[in-house]
């Protein structure tokens, strides 16, 4: 199995950067459950960049389909 990587940095504004490879299927759930319980406990505004460099995917989640 691949290494599923999440890369965590504070930036000296204080934004938290989180920049992610493709997520293997089996931890992908919990990635996006630990993403988002940060953006939560984090407060303030969210964004999501997508990465032109990662490819792309789409698929459902408890029946709300996304890509990414």
């Amino acid at each position: 199995m691949a290494n599923d990587n999440i890369q965590i940095e504070i930036l000296d504004d204080g934004t938290i950067k989180v920049t992610t490879d493709q997520v293997s299927g089996p931890n992908h759930a919990n990635a996006e459950a630990f993403l988002k319980l940060m953006a939560q406990l984090g407060g303030g505004e969210t964004t999501r960049i997508r990465r032109h460099d990662a490819q792309q995917h789409a698929h459902t989640h408890a029946g709300q389909r996304h890509s990414h």
